[in-house]
């Protein structure tokens, strides 16, 4: 199904699991300046996998930044997160203010065209715990996002625009994947802020 309600009360999920899209947290012109400094003040990478034994660097970018020099491992490599910038810090503050929770840290991705993508996954990864809450931001191009029950294989999908706001919570990472798939359609970039908090051994 496609769900495009934007009601902040609403659970986007059917069931096992919490997603609450927020809509605009922002106006165009705030989206706009943060997306340039996502653009031009983030060190960006390749992201790196390593999957049946196979070193994969896609086109996709990607970043880790946080309160300290965490390391964070995903798909067999581990990362080293770098400290904040101001404009993090700024939409972190916001995040918290919307959402009412605190984080710690944030993995960015940075999708050039619409050629780039991500398969399905759970972020379920130890260091973030239990019913993890995640905070997704979304600035440049309009993207489908899409949640798949790993059970039942029921799907549901929504637009995320420019300057929004996404939150899993609960079950959510314990019961779906999520996916951002490639389109033809797209060719101006889109920057993903993902808040998370790590937990701390």
């Amino acid at each position: 199904m496609d769900l495009f309600n934007t009601d902040t009360t609403h659970n986007l999920l059917p069931y096992d699991g919490e997603v609450t899209y927020y809509g605009h947290i922002m106006d165009r012109q705030a989206a706009d300046h943060y997306m340039e400094r996502m653009m031009n003040a983030i060190e960006w990478r390749n992201d790196e996998a390593v999957i049946y034994g196979k070193h994969i660097i896609t086109k996709r970018k990607v970043a880790w930044y946080a309160d300290k020099q965490y390391d964070y491992t995903y798909s067999n490599i581990t990362r080293k997160a770098l400290l904040w910038t101001p404009e993090l810090l700024e939409l972190k503050q916001l995040v918290e203010e919307k959402s009412g929770h605190i984080f710690n840290s944030c993995l960015l991705n940075l999708y050039h065209t619409g050629d780039e993508g991500m398969a399905w996954h759970s972020d379920d990864e130890k260091a973030l715990g239990k019913n993890t809450v995640i905070a997704s931001v979304s600035l440049g191009a309009e993207r489908m996002f899409w949640f798949k029950h790993k059970a039942t294989k029921e799907k549901a999908g929504m637009l995320l625009q420019h300057g929004s706001l996404l939150i899993m919570a609960g079950t959510t990472q314990s019961h779906w994947q999520h996916r951002l798939p490639p389109t033809k359609k797209i060719n101006q970039p889109r920057v993903n802020l993902t808040f998370r908090t790590m937990i701390e051994e």
